[in-house]
């Protein structure tokens, strides 16, 4: 049986994967989904302390799939590195990715680090960015919209300036990065760049929110995929 390590990403919570844990379960997998949205001035290495904990407790028999969506693309890959032993597969979902040392200003396009930062300073008391509206996320839905906007919380910009810090252990685990149609940043890139498989799904960056269906389906095939090989 396999079991999912599903970690959310910036600004977000464990709800972020509440659509796509049930269509999971019905095909007879296991979900663990840590919570990095607690209050406090956290970083990078913090998150990736939290998914290790969640991975000490996976007892059961089969296997393990990491899965980080966008910021914490970089998080699950410090956390697989310190446990690479457990992990059967990575699975980014528009996901950032980098070597040893990278952080989201470092892998971002010029802009983006002195926006973040000005955004702690002038709204955040210099430590915390303020959530951005759900359609930055592609989420335009009435509805859907005032779901997600009510439940996002404030994040820590230490997550986004912390470098990770990488051994090379996780470099020995396959990996896919499923990227979303149309393009926000150059997630496909950012897998390639790392050693994955690319996989194309048409939908926004909250795709598991907006789209569970297909994005479970992607994340129930992941571990036939092979290490190397790019999917369109």
């Amino acid at each position: 049986m396999t079991t999912f390590v599903l970690v959310h990403g910036a600004w977000h919570g464990p709800w972020a994967w509440d659509r796509t844990v049930p269509l999971l379960h019905a095909a007879g997998a296991r979900t663990l989904t840590p919570d990095l949205s607690t209050v406090g001035d956290h970083g990078l290495h913090d998150h990736a302390g939290t998914v290790v904990a969640a991975l000490d407790t996976v007892r059961e028999d089969g296997d393990l799939v990491l899965v980080g969506h966008s910021y914490a693309g970089l998080v699950v890959r410090e956390a697989a590195d310190a446990r690479p032993d457990l992990i059967s597969r990575i699975v980014l979902v528009d996901g950032w990715a980098g070597p040893d040392g990278a952080s989201m200003v470092s892998l971002a396009p010029d802009g983006f680090a002195d926006t973040v930062r000005t955004a702690a300073e002038k709204l955040g008391d210099g430590w915390r960015i303020p959530a951005p509206p759900p359609e930055v996320f592609g989420v335009v839905d009435t509805d859907d919209a005032a779901w997600l906007a009510a439940r996002m919380v404030p994040q820590p910009l230490r997550t986004f300036t912390e470098p990770t810090r990488l051994s090379g252990a996780v470099d020995r685990i396959p990996g896919t990065a499923v990227h979303c149609r149309p393009q926000t940043y150059p997630f496909d890139r950012f897998g390639e760049a790392v050693g994955y498989r690319t996989h194309v799904l048409d939908g926004p960056h909250d795709i598991m929110l907006t789209d569970p269906e297909p994005f479970a389906r992607i994340l129930l095939d992941a571990s036939s995929f092979k290490k190397g090989k790019r999917e369109v």
